[in-house]
């Protein structure tokens, strides 16, 4: 019940939190250079005032500004995310088409990270002073002072044009035809580049998180504890100082989850992935505004959606802090 009553408000909090950041994202969209009628209609080869006027008319881009904002809150709350000028279908259902792919490679990038990084972490907490520490912190920062589009170019331009390991372009590839096991495989061969990618960063940052934590916690005086009972090194690392350690992680974890969808952008674009992130690119040069808002929400919503798990990930790690809550 306890568990129950956290989550519900949690959820509560979540609305009142999602419907405050569609109204700000409203204002911040619109308040972007550029007219999508103009870009519409100069597409269309009839850039002329006539044409520009039936078309501010035909998407509501002629009302005054506050019947825009009530009109777009009414409609979110009914999960009408409205029509996409560029893409001519509505918004939710062009979003409901990218998010699966969108979904594969960060939540893939974030397992990668987070395990690796939570391993590597150990390795040199566990070897503080040695070459292996040095290696491991120093290979770390590199990959953490990298800027993401340039690590995804020279992995295409490695793994994909010089090698030819791995396909360096798409979701899969076009028209191969295939399907159940062989279509999975597929998408995975196409899915690696990108996942690596996009988690290298965040490894990196959780490698560091883990290293000092554990450095930390080493020194607790339950630890020395634990010690001087003679209990094994392997099971103070794991039991006592990992498990403590894990915490600050956790916290880092749930923060930077959603941060991969802002990170996805750079990779799906690179990468021609057929994500949210791309959408997102495509729909800002072409002054999308309803399809902006859209993929803005909906990534607004998957933050707050990691940091409820995040908090129950809390619970299951330290029960003391539900006790707490």
């Amino acid at each position: 019940m306890a568990i129950a009553g956290a989550i519900l408000s949690r959820l509560l909090k979540a609305a009142i939190t999602l419907l405050a950041i569609a109204i700000l994202n409203f204002f911040l969209v619109h308040a972007a250079p550029g007219d999508p009628a103009a870009v519409l209609a100069g597409e269309a080869g009839a850039a002329d005032e006539q044409m520009i006027a039936d078309l501010r008319a035909q998407f509501g881009l002629d009302q005054p500004f506050y019947v825009q904002l009530a009109r777009y809150v009414g409609n979110i709350v009914t999960l009408d995310l409205g029509y996409s000028f560029r893409q001519g279908q509505p918004v939710l259902e062009l979003i409901l088409e990218r998010l699966p792919a969108t979904l594969i490679l960060t939540l893939t990038a974030f397992w990668i990270s987070l395990v690796a990084g939570v391993a590597l972490g150990v390795a040199a907490s566990a070897r503080v002073g040695k070459f292996t520490d040095t290696l491991i912190t120093g290979t770390a920062l590199l990959f953490y002072a990298t800027p993401l589009y340039w690590a995804a170019l020279m992995a295409v331009l490695v793994f994909s044009v010089q090698l030819g390991w791995l396909p360096g372009f798409g979701y899969e590839t076009v028209g191969s035809g295939f399907g159940g096991l062989a279509r999975a495989l597929d998408i995975l061969k196409h899915l690696i580049l990108p996942a690596l990618t996009l988690g290298l960063f965040f490894m990196a940052v959780y490698m560091r998180m883990t290293r000092a934590s554990m450095l930390e916690v080493a020194q607790q005086d339950f630890v020395k504890t634990a010690r001087a009972k003679g209990l094994n090194p392997a099971t103070i690392r794991r039991r006592h100082i990992l498990r403590n350690a894990l915490l600050p992680v956790v916290t880092l974890a749930g923060l930077q989850a959603g941060q991969l969808v802002g990170g996805a952008v750079l990779t799906e674009t690179v990468f021609a992935w057929p994500g949210i992130g791309r959408l997102m690119f495509e729909s800002l040069a072409a002054r999308d505004y309803n399809t902006i808002l859209g993929v803005f929400l909906v990534s607004a919503a998957m933050v707050i959606v990691f940091n409820i798990l995040t908090d129950l990930v809390y619970r299951l790690i330290d029960p003391r802090i539900g006790h707490k809550a």
